[in-house]
């Protein structure tokens, strides 16, 4: 078994596009998704198509966000989660049926999505598997012991897959942090209980702009970066009302 796992595309199309390309080419069994398909990008309603066809996508905080609203969200965010929800209405406001009916696919799947899931020792959430949409597990989170022990205490499993913060890497239970780049882009399933950030497709942030994501086979985990074409997700930023920074960042990974 070969799965993809996928995280935070962010509405950006264009980069998911260039990775389900690069997915196909590793002959994979199955696509998992661990949240924020939507948010941030110009393209939700194509984002959510594909995630359609995946085996399961999770509740990440921006699909959360546009269901109950944006508490605790910065501005800029705020307007990206109102400017999607418009997005995802758009049937209604056009009169068109099928895009009616899509509207309506699009929010029954965002309506049945799970905050967590586990097959066996396998461990899946969005932020944490503590608080699966809300809590971030920065890098720097290794030296605070206390919060990485009641982490790895909340799962039961020897691995949990999680994205939310953008920047890929293992934290293992020892309170060790490996960048892909430690690790030659694979980890070793083995003994240690391990926490792993999977990064994101759409809005990488450890300053790398190529799209992240990995492959695991249940023995290894393989980190793959692909590159797409960060100046067409910039026009069609454009296109949009949405912050011109939310576009720009996309040129520097951060």
């Amino acid at each position: 078994m070969r799965q993809a796992i996928v995280s935070d595309i962010h509405g950006n199309i264009v980069a998911l596009e260039a990775v389900l390309a690069d997915i196909e080419k590793q002959k994979v069994d199955e696509i998992v998704c661990l949240g924020d398909v939507i948010g941030y990008g110009p393209k939700p309603r194509e984002c959510l198509r594909s995630a359609l066809e995946f085996r399961f996508s999770l509740l990440g905080n921006h699909e959360e966000a546009v269901l109950f609203g944006p508490a605790g969200f910065n501005e800029k965010a705020k307007y990206a989660i109102h400017w999607t929800s418009e997005e995802l209405l758009s049937g209604g406001a056009s009169g068109d049926q099928e895009l009616m009916d899509e509207d309506r696919r699009f929010w029954d799947f965002l309506g049945g999505l799970k905050k967590i899931y586990h097959e066996g020792d396998v461990w899946y959430a969005h932020g944490s598997p503590r608080d699966p949409t809300r809590e971030y597990v920065f890098v720097q989170d290794r030296f605070d012991h206390d919060k990485m022990d009641q982490i790895f205490a909340s799962f039961d499993g020897k691995l949990c897959f999680v994205g939310h913060t953008h920047i890929p890497g293992v934290f293992e239970e020892d309170y060790v942090f490996k960048t892909p780049g430690d690790i030659e882009d694979v980890y070793v399933v083995g003994s240690k209980k391990a926490l792993v950030n999977v990064g994101s497709v759409g809005q990488p942030r450890d300053g790398d702009p190529r799209a992240c994501y990995v492959i695991f086979d249940f023995e290894t985990i393989r980190y793959r970066r692909v590159e797409y074409d960060v100046d067409e997700t910039v026009r069609q930023f454009s296109e949009t009302t949405l912050p011109g920074y939310l576009a720009r960042r996309l040129r520097e990974g951060k």
